[in-house]
């Protein structure tokens, strides 16, 4: 076991270190994040009130669960956007490491058109579902389920946006995430995490 060293730090310096604020750098977060963080928020603070309410007070606010459960599918869509723009979901890039590099460019290639291609089906399904039952009424309030669904739809949208631009950046840089995982290690780290 290695022997831990110690280095003596006066009072007065151990003060001034709090003194200096390290710079946050927001750069690196879309307005998509924004409005993810502010309805997860919303949805915590729902979730807060339905558990004070049906544990402390013992008269729970129905509503609360109902609302809760809205924003939670608002944060998975509208935060895939953001997982499409990071590079964040699930991929398999075993297989890039063992083909030759053109057919891996086009590989990735054809992976980004797919990609593309199913998220613009979905933005498609939106339009028509929305279409379809639009107009149903939320259980316990009085709004329709629009709402949802439009959040659905902006997420899927983003989500499209930011595909297309994922695949015009691979296309000008030569090479995607699949092909160079390394390459984009820390890319996206914020300061502080």
């Amino acid at each position: 076991m290695a022997q831990e060293v110690h280095t003596r730090v006066t009072g007065e310096e151990l003060a001034h270190t709090f003194e200096q604020q390290e710079e946050v750098d927001l750069s690196g977060y879309a307005f998509e994040d924004w409005i993810t963080l502010a309805i997860f928020w919303i949805m915590a603070g729902l979730v807060f009130t339905q558990f004070f309410t049906r544990y402390v007070l013992n008269d729970s606010f129905s509503w609360t669960e109902e609302l809760a459960t809205y924003c939670l599918v608002a944060v998975v869509f509208i935060g895939a956007a953001m997982c499409v723009r990071l590079f964040r979901h699930i991929q398999v890039d075993l297989i890039y490491r063992f083909l030759p590099e053109r057919a891996g460019h086009v590989l990735s290639l054809f992976v980004d058109l797919v990609r593309t291609s199913f998220i613009a089906y979905g933005v498609w399904l939106m339009v028509r579902y929305i279409a379809l039952v639009g107009d149903e009424p939320m259980v316990m309030v009085d709004a329709p389920k629009s709402v949802v669904y439009y959040a659905v739809l902006f997420g899927f949208v983003m989500m499209l946006i930011r595909s297309v631009q994922v695949a015009i950046g691979n296309i000008r840089r030569g090479y995607s995430v699949l092909e160079r995982p390394e390459a984009f290690e820390g890319t996206y780290d914020h300061k502080g995490d």
